[in-house]
């Protein structure tokens, strides 16, 4: 690997041309954190981004670089196009020059559509439904009548969803009500608003009669009327029955993507089964009809994609050459990519975050554009040591087609392939955003920064493991592609369960371990809530912060919530007004009465040694610990540090954290808690090398407190730290599934076989 690097790097610098178009000059970057960065970035090179979090990293990449490149990709668009986009404004930077078009490439969930798929977001399946409208036998129709997301392909009884829906009436209505009473249960329809005028209005029925005193005529109507054009007075509408109209709303929508009131309803509401008539698998009779080599779509779309890639390379037909070829080089991709253990039916909205960002990589690596920018962010998250050699390559490849790759990374195999590193800190939050180091790979290792110290640096193997208080079994495991697993997992330990990405470790802990008595789980899944919430309302911080300023004033607490008394009337406490354009992406915008500040006028006069609540509110934790002597909100912010949290400001709204740090956040509020079962899943997740020393002397304490920590884990260091290792595998998918080795790190280490074997051996052993 590395020699590749190196003759690829030695062909591109026989390249290099001395004049400044080939490089991306940055002056004076000072978007959130970053200290007036000024730095020239090589094109067409892969530039790794290092630093501890908070440093300013993802500010300058994405907040700068990328978000410069799309505001001036949108202003070549016509003004009355423009008018339909968000507005998107010029980060503080005083020059950036010869940028190239950027195509970001995150961590984001894929969206949260139902009809969304592996194979949807790949074209992947459109390339199947072409080869099968072609080829398969027998004829049905063309490429549309394989598509679940068409009215020609979909199975009529689900739509195409895959799904049979079962609603319970009584969570809709108040039978015992009239509409005029409210008897509808359903968020947004209140009575006098739009939706409950165009029912009320309708002249289907009397809005002062009960709900049971309907005829059967009149019910049927008020539940299941197909959508109808009906003249009322002066006005015409569509009226559509509300039990037709919830479950059409509810089925094509993720829950998570909900607000929480309607996430609750579709919860109580909406109970979700396989579609009895095609089994799930979303397509009509007609299409599951025809088939290729004995299999239809429906069996090729829930193969998974290695095994679908043998499939395909085995059909030869000169009708679809062009199409197989291109069927084959993204199934290929996807293998390569370390996901050949997904299959092109699986709901995009299920991917993890690192999964995502794997799959929108395949649909760049066989585009025809060059000389663009590739914004990547820790494109290693979720991935085995075994698998991130595959994404270096993919990496590799990008830049060799003649593109310029910016990397957010902190994993060292990754720093490792870089042409050029730029290394921001020293610290994070008020304590980072200057440029440490800029240059090649050997001057980061001479530089004496924190990432060049770290590079090399191992954490070795216990001498003496702790012993076991007890075991946890698991008997019989079959969930998802578990294998009828049995494993003991020791009590008041360190466990790491390991095993490459699709291995069964999520399986077997998530679905046999968390859930139970005295067990915490920390996840990186999204925290429920509003864009209200934030560190301090969510740790509970808040209470004492309020509490300490009313006293201090004379006042009630309620004052210092932005969401009560003290909320600035016009964004109500938010401190952004958020435009909705329907379909189209919501703008957000600075709230012109309170400045963002969140609260009013007068509410800000009030201080607490010298600082009033806004103040302390936009404090990182890592200050206000300094700040506040307060001893309820002292413990917490010592948890919050303990956790590695301390650039996170206190009023930064939970939407805009990481995985990582969603996952740190819920460790520091169970943290408390003695003699419980801590899971954690790859609480490494955006860690620098450094932090993650910090990580492994917090799972000590843990564990030296009474406690058992089970970490999901792909990263050596927490490997070899261990006390025990259970690793899964061999490989993913149907090739997982079993317990490999459950031992200690040495044991694993000295006549283990497994890739984590192999790859943890060669960490410990290199000096």
């Amino acid at each position: 690997m590395v020699s590749s690097r190196q003759v690829s790097a030695d062909q591109h610098r026989d390249h290099t041309a001395a004049d400044s178009h080939d490089l991306i000059q940055v002056r004076g970057a000072r978007e959130n954190n970053l200290k007036g960065v000024s730095l020239d970035v090589p094109k067409r090179r892969l530039t790794v981004f290092t630093g501890v979090s908070g440093s300013g990293k993802s500010s300058l990449v994405f907040d700068t670089i990328a978000a410069e490149s799309r505001r001036l990709i949108d202003e070549t668009y016509a003004t009355f196009i423009q008018s339909f986009m968000p507005s998107l404004s010029r980060p503080d930077v005083d020059a950036l020059r010869n940028l190239s078009a950027a195509i970001i490439v995150d961590q984001e969930r894929m969206g949260a559509n139902a009809r969304s798929t592996v194979g949807t977001a790949t074209d992947a399946h459109t390339m199947l439904r072409i080869m099968f409208s072609r080829v398969g036998e027998p004829y049905v129709g063309g490429a549309g009548a394989f598509s679940f997301n068409l009215a020609e392909g979909m199975c009529p009884e689900c739509e195409g969803l895959g799904k049979a829906s079962t609603l319970d009436i009584d969570a809709l209505v108040d039978r015992e009500l009239s509409l005029d009473e409210g008897a509808i249960k359903v968020p947004g329809y209140a009575v006098d608003t739009w939706q409950w005028q165009v029912i009320a209005g309708s002249g289907l029925f009397d809005p002062a009669v009960k709900l049971a005193d309907f005829t059967p005529e009149q019910w049927e109507d008020f539940l299941h009327k197909p959508a109808t054009k009906l003249k009322y007075g002066s006005s015409n509408f569509t009226y559509e029955g509300l039990a037709s109209k919830v479950r059409r709303s509810l089925l094509g929508k993720d829950r998570e993507s909900m607000q929480p009131s309607a996430r609750a309803f579709a919860d109580r509401a909406l109970k979700l089964t396989v579609c009895p008539s095609c089994g799930g698998c979303r397509l009509n009779e007609a299409a599951r009809s025809a088939r290729i080599a004995g299999r239809n779509i429906a069996e090729c779309a829930a193969m998974q994609i290695n095994d679908l890639a043998d499939f395909v390379r085995g059909i030869d037909n000169p009708a679809v050459g062009p199409v197989l070829d291109g069927l084959r080089s993204t199934l290929e991709s996807l293998v390569e990519i370390g996901l050949g253990y997904l299959s092109l039916d699986r709901e995009s909205s299920t991917l993890s975050g690192g999964e995502a960002q794997r799959v929108k990589m395949v649909r760049h690596l066989n585009s025809s554009l060059t000389d663009v920018t590739y914004v990547f962010d820790e494109p290693t998250a979720g991935l085995h040591p075994h698998d991130i050699q595959r994404m270096n390559n993919l990496l590799i490849q990008l830049r060799d087609k003649g593109n310029t790759v910016l990397v957010v990374e902190h994993k060292p195999e990754t720093i490792a392939i870089a042409d050029h590193v730029v290394d921001l800190g020293p610290g994070a939050g008020t304590a980072g955003g200057s440029l440490c180091y800029d240059g090649d790979l050997d001057g980061l290792r001479a530089s004496g920064t924190l990432t060049g110290r770290y590079l090399d640096h191992r954490v070795r193997l216990r001498e003496d493991v702790r012993k076991p208080t007890g075991f946890l079994p698991v008997a019989g495991a079959t969930l998802h592609n578990l294998k009828d697993v049995s494993v003991e997992i020791p009590l008041g330990v360190l466990t790491v369960v390991t095993g490459v990405a699709g291995s069964g470790k999520s399986s077997l802990i998530h679905g046999y371990v968390a859930g139970g008595d005295g067990v915490v789980v920390a996840d990186q899944s999204p925290i429920r809530g509003s864009r209200r919430s934030n560190p301090a309302t969510y740790t509970g911080l808040l209470d004492p912060i309020r509490t300490a300023f009313a006293k201090a004033n004379g006042v009630k607490p309620g004052l210092f919530s932005a969401n009560s008394e003290g909320a600035c009337p016009a964004c109500k406490g938010i401190g952004l007004i958020y435009t909705d354009l329907a379909m189209m992406a919501g703008v957000a915008s600075v709230c012109e009465k309170c400045e963002g500040r969140r609260f009013t006028q007068e509410v800000l006069t009030y201080t607490l040694r010298g600082r009033n609540i806004g103040e302390v509110l936009d404090m990182p934790v890592a200050e206000a610990r300094d700040f506040l002597t307060e001893r309820q909100a002292r413990t917490i912010l010592d948890r919050l540090v303990a956790v590695g949290l301390g650039y996170v400001g206190l009023g930064q709204p939970l939407t805009t954290l990481s995985g990582g740090e969603r996952q740190r956040l819920k460790l520091a509020i169970n943290m408390a808690k003695t003699g419980t079962t801590y899971v954690l899943d790859e609480p490494t997740t955006g860690l620098h090398l450094a932090d993650v020393d910090q990580l492994l002397g917090l799972l000590d304490r843990l564990v030296e407190d009474g406690n058992t920590v089970i970490v999901i884990e792909h990263h050596q260091a927490v490997m070899a730290h261990a006390d025990w290792i259970i690793d899964l595998g061999p490989g993913a998918g149907h090739d997982g599934g079993q317990v490999v080795f459950s031992g200690t790190p040495g044991e694993l280490v000295a006549d283990g076989t497994s890739l984590t074997a192999i790859h943890l051996r060669d960490y410990v052993s290199r000096p």
